[in-house]
Parts: structure tokens; C-alpha cells; sequence
């Protein structure tokens, strides 16, 4: 999986996600590689906040996100969380795959690019972001 884009859009993480998606990509190497490098140089790239300098509409763990794909125009709404809690039916999808990757740390209206392992290209733009449940 590679990125198309050079001036891939900023992408912001708190503390707290940061932690746990890089102690979930070190577990993921073996059993998804390209996925947890694809998060892996999300979290690289990424500014880090704590919770409170945190702004409203950037897709944390947790988050309602509604967004597009670029592909196919259609518009989805899913939960983004952690692989046990991945439920596709029931729209929670799992930050180790490659859209929940794709939307770690963006915000309303950013637009994310990247090349499938089969080489398609996709595209997602965030179109609104709900906060989790504390």
C-alpha cells in the first residue's frame, strides 16, 4: 500500500491514540503488513495533541464518520475503532483496515489518496466528524 500524493492533507492525533495505534501496529506487523505500515507512517506523520488542544471535527477513535469515496461517490457513515470492536455490518469498521487508516486524524472536508495492494487507487473526503461517548 503507497500514497499517491506527496502533500498528503496534515493529520492530528492525540496522546492517547497515538499510544495505543502505535502498541497496535507493533501487534498487527506479522498478521497485516501493509495496513500497519499504512498507520504507521500515519502516526509518524502526525501532530500530536492532548485530548484538550484537540478541535472538533478531526475523526478520533471513537468518532461518527461520514465521508465519501472518490471512487464511487458513495457517501458512508461508520464508527472508527479498534479491530475487536469491528463490526462491518454494523458500520464499525476497524483502524486496521485501509480506509480506517485513510481517516485516523483527518478533518472535515480533507481528502486522503492512497494505492490499494492491488494497485487500485481510492480516495475518501471527510465530510462530518461526531465526537465519541466519553
Amino acid at each position: 500500500m503507497s500514497y499517491l500524493r506527496a502533500d498528503l492533507p496534515p493529520i492530528t492525533l492525540n496522546v492517547t491514540d497515538a499510544a495505543r495505534l502505535q502498541r497496535l501496529v507493533i501487534a498487527a506487523e506479522s498478521t497485516f503488513p501493509r495496513t500497519a505500515d499504512f498507520l504507521a507512517r500515519e502516526i509518524e506523520r502526525a501532530e500530536i495533541v492532548d485530548s484538550a488542544r484537540l478541535l472538533s471535527g478531526v475523526v478520533v477513535m471513537g468518532s461518527e464518520v461520514e465521508f465519501r469515496d472518490e471512487t464511487t461517490g458513495q457517501v458512508r457513515r461508520v464508527t472508527l475503532v479498534y479491530p475487536n470492536e469491528a463490526d462491518v455490518a454494523a458500520g464499525r469498521i476497524s483502524v486496521l483496515t485501509p480506509i480506517g487508516a485513510a481517516l485516523i486524524g483527518l478533518s472535515v472536508s480533507q481528502t486522503m489518496e492512497w494505492e490499494t495492494p492491488s494497485g487500485e487507487r481510492r480516495s475518501l473526503t471527510v465530510l462530518g466528524v461526531g465526537r465519541p461517548a466519553e
